[in-house]
């Protein structure tokens, strides 16, 4: 029970402890204008007049479902069956949390299992954990189990320029102060070739991502050679969809495999929650953030799940945690898991097919136009980069206030030698008419 001051005397005693003369200094670094209560709040609502106002307020939003949608970057529409919403709006499903005696969840552990299960068939892997916040905290927690897994004697990361920028910014937020060298994306014209020289007998991880950042998809097995060589581990960033098409990392020697959950099942909702999926070799286990769940026997001879391993300061001394996340995106795992169980291996793999041949027609159509190239050097997958004629915040703003499109991603943001160049998704929500829609704008824009 928290001790609530009741005279004078204690107040300022409390205050005088702390260092401060009175409340209103605690409120220092709180602009005045902003400070209660000089809030100029509205009046109260009624329950219709608040459904109103909030109806209103969404309306204002462009959403993926009123619009025509061909931005990308790390986020996607993809159709979602609705057997995945009917799923986890079941009331064990939606009001189930991380279960403290976890053996008394039988279906949360079985479902956690089936999830764990098919990320190992998709990227190839031994093990997958039961989750993390998002694609980029995955990675930051495989920059850390890598520099776990030496002991602390390797503390050198390289990252390929084409990695998420999100990412990469995560985890430099998430690791600073543990003494990291984060090198590599530092020229972000550079190539894996460029980088592999960089390896050597300090480096713990080499990051890359499959396909890349600007939807290339690259052969990694020359990659995982040399980091090996070096004595390093090669973590892949991979697109859960892309894997219905193209070989897993695990066939060619990813050590760790991590990406963002978000296209298998999950919908957009203006960036979460989604899903970090997280899969490794099983020599790395013991160094894996988050839960994993494991099949046995009971005392009756019956099928049971079992808590196998949590290296989480919640459930193990904290000096022994491997992370301190406080909890998992377990409701968005069961998302995954129905989404995966209704597709099948045919199902996704369709869906892969249908976003490539999307993405390579909407290619072929907008390299026609005068003024628009689109770059073609490497193979992609559904995503490609097309150098626009005038600035793409430009193109961008007449797409959308024009047309109702919702354009690509700017790569000028944060790569400096892509100025008016453009990064185009397309998946299998973009129809050949929705895509002639696009070239259509694009054309009368010029």
């Amino acid at each position: 029970m928290s001790y609530v001051p009741h005279t004078d005397s204690d107040r300022k005693a409390m205050l005088k402890a702390i260092g401060v003369q009175s409340i209103a200094e605690l409120f220092h670094d709180v602009p005045a204008s902003v400070r209660f209560p000089e809030l100029d709040l509205p009046g109260p609502l009624s329950e219709p007049e608040t459904l109103r106002e909030l109806g209103d307020l969404a309306n204002s939003n462009a959403h993926a479902g009123e619009s025509l949608c061909f931005l990308g970057a790390g986020a996607y529409h993809h159709f979602i069956p609705s057997v995945v919403n009917h799923t986890i709006l079941r009331g064990e499903f939606l009001t189930a949390y991380t279960p403290y005696q976890p053996e008394v969840s039988q279906g949360t552990l079985q479902v956690i299992y089936e999830y764990q299960s098919m990320i190992c068939a998709l990227t190839g892997m031994d093990v997958a954990n039961a989750s993390h916040y998002d694609g980029a905290t995955s990675l930051a927690e495989a920059v850390i189990m890598a520099v776990n897994h030496f002991r602390l004697k390797r503390k050198k990361v390289i990252f390929s320029p084409t990695v998420h920028p999100h990412y990469r910014a995560v985890a430099r937020t998430y690791t600073q102060g543990m003494g990291l060298t984060l090198t590599g994306d530092d020229e972000p014209d550079l190539g894996l070739n460029d980088l592999l020289p960089r390896l050597d007998g300090e480096t713990a991880l080499f990051v890359v991502q499959y396909p890349d950042f600007f939807g290339c998809i690259e052969n990694l097995k020359p990659t995982a050679a040399a980091v090996h060589q070096a004595g390093a581990l090669l973590c892949v960033v991979v697109n859960p969809i892309a894997l219905g098409l193209l070989t897993p990392p695990g066939a060619f020697g990813a050590d760790i495999v991590v990406g963002e959950g978000q296209p298998l099942g999950i919908p957009l909702s203006y960036g979460g929650p989604y899903l970090g999926f997280f899969a490794t070799k099983k020599d790395y286990v013991r160094k894996m953030a988050g839960r994993l769940v494991g099949e046995t026997m009971d005392a009756n001879g019956k099928k049971g799940y079992v808590l196998t391993l949590a290296t989480r300061e919640q459930h193990i001394r904290r000096e022994k945690a491997t992370s301190n996340i406080c909890t998992n995106q377990g409701l968005m795992a069961i998302a995954a898991t129905v989404y995966l169980s209704a597709m099948g291996k045919n199902g996704l793999r369709q869906v892969a097919e249908t976003c490539y041949h999307r993405a390579h027609y909407a290619a072929d159509r907008i390299s026609e136009l005068d003024g628009y190239a689109v770059t073609r050097d490497r193979p992609f997958f559904h995503e490609f980069v097309v150098h626009c004629p005038r600035p793409v915040a430009e193109v961008n703003a007449e797409l959308f206030n024009e047309f109702g499109i919702i354009g690509g991603y700017e790569l000028g943001n944060d790569y400096a030698h892509l100025d008016q160049h453009m990064l185009l998704c397309a998946t299998e929500m973009n129809t050949l008419d929705d895509i002639e829609e696009l070239v259509g704008a694009l054309e009368q824009l010029g």
